[in-house]
């Protein structure tokens, strides 16, 4: 942590490059050296995907879920679980930390502020998770023959909107965390349930009906339909498009409202 102490937020030097960047090139160096991130977001959600795919049954047409198999329905799944897990488990306790150190305070007597730091954070964490998402996509494809989205454009949004609504959470985490112990404890407590709604145990479509329409005003359960549905061919339901978006919406504004540089 000490190297992040003295690499973070370094001044724009007259004429060089412009401190966003500058913090941009720090940030993406400190999350490199951190093998834990590696592993969380880029590794886990494939590794977690071929796994599945290794279940015999999980290959098998499946007339129950209208001829598709198992592991067609786990592939938005994963993706989503890349989008989790870096909005949960690994930006939060690294926003805390910045607080917790002193970063944030001692950043705001620089010409960075502390929002550039803030918005780099939730670039970084947003960018390896979508990167992390394409790469799921193809070793579903490639490995397991699941078929690419068919609705490329549908699939796209319904991914903006979910990682969108998944960094407001993990904002809202570090707003309210006054340590980075406690955003991690928080991370991991939302981040079970948020599996549970993506499908992770139960497709989301195979649940109870009772079960299905409380999930479906979730984030998670919301993206996991809207994903699936554009994955078969269709445009996403608007009512899981706007479920999205308010989460996104209101979830940013609390964040907002309760985050503390000090």
């Amino acid at each position: 942590m000490s190297d992040q102490v003295t690499t973070i937020a370094p001044p724009a030097p007259p004429g060089g490059p412009s401190a966003r960047s500058a913090v941009l090139r720090s940030e993406i160096r400190l999350y490199g050296r951190d093998i834990s991130n590696v592993l969380l977001s880029i590794v886990f959600p494939p590794l977690l995907l071929v796994i599945l795919g290794l279940v015999p049954s999980f290959r098998e047409v499946n007339p129950d879920l209208d001829g598709l198999r198992v592991i067609d329905l786990y592939v938005p799944v994963v993706v989503l679980i890349s989008l989790i897990t870096a909005a949960l488990l690994i930006f939060p306790p690294i926003l805390t930390s910045y607080r917790e150190l002193g970063i944030l305070r001692r950043m705001s007597t620089t010409p960075v502020r502390p929002s550039t730091l803030l918005f780099t954070q939730m670039w970084l964490n947003g960018v390896m998770a979508l990167v992390t998402a394409v790469l799921c996509l193809i070793v579903g494809w490639l490995v397991f023959d699941v078929a690419l989205p068919r609705q490329v454009f549908g699939y796209v949004l319904a991914l903006l909107l979910a990682g969108a609504a998944s960094l407001a959470i993990g904002a809202l985490v570090a707003a309210v965390a006054k340590a980075a112990r406690h955003a991690t404890g928080i991370g991991v407590a939302v981040y079970f349930p948020a599996l549970f709604c993506t499908g992770l145990w139960i497709p989301v479509r195979a649940m109870p009906e009772s079960l299905g329409n409380v999930v479906e005003f979730t984030p998670f359960g919301a993206a996991a339909n809207a994903l699936g549905q554009a994955a078969a061919g269709d445009w996403p339901d608007w009512k899981f498009l706007a479920v999205l978006a308010v989460w996104a919406v209101v979830t940013s504004a609390a964040a907002i409202r309760w985050f503390r540089w000090e």
